[in-house]
């Protein structure tokens, strides 16, 4: 084997891997309306099965849907379709499976929330380097809460600002 055949093959291991992106964070994929979105693992307690909430009197905050018992705790249930501006009642997204609706429970800052979603497809772990921009198209109430774009299969999903949900839930049980 000739000098310039090794070198050429010495270079070429040398180089880094391409296409071999380092999955460096996770998220909850979860679908309302017709959108896919996600949130980072690092917020979620359990997942659990729907349950209708139950009003209460004298507030009629946007966004907050009433109180849920979830294995004998109370949380407070928060409309994120009615905060983001999503449509519950649009079309099932064509996933070809069947689809169960669940509450996912979630942690911020020492408060405990219940969020009512059309479904859920899993965790899913993704490079923040494969982040893309949000399309100019989306409507205006999801596009601020937004951080960014990912692709997974045939779906785009919505990565949501984590702080800016938050403080959004937050505020509204104010």
């Amino acid at each position: 084997v000739g000098d310039d055949y090794k070198k050429n093959w010495a270079a070429h291991f040398r180089q880094a891997a391409s296409g071999n992106q380092q999955l460096d964070s996770s998220c909850l994929v979860f679908r309302i309306g017709r959108e896919w979105l996600s949130l980072p693992t690092r917020m979620f307690v359990a997942v659990a099965p729907i349950a209708k909430p139950h009003r209460l009197p004298h507030r009629a905050s946007l966004g907050l849907s009433g109180i849920v018992n979830v294995g004998g705790t109370l949380y407070p249930c928060m409309s994120l379709a009615a905060l983001l501006g999503i449509d519950e009642n649009e079309g099932e997204a064509a996933t070809n499976r069947h689809t169960f609706a669940r509450l996912l429970l979630t942690q911020w800052e020492d408060q405990a929330y219940a969020l009512p979603v059309a479904d859920l497809h899993g965790i899913l772990r993704y490079a923040t380097t494969s982040v893309q921009a949000p399309a100019s198209t989306i409507n205006k109430g999801l596009s601020r809460f937004l951080s960014g774009v990912i692709s997974h299969q045939d779906m785009r999903i919505g990565l949501l600002d984590e702080a800016l949900i938050g403080y959004q839930l937050a505020r509204t049980l104010r």
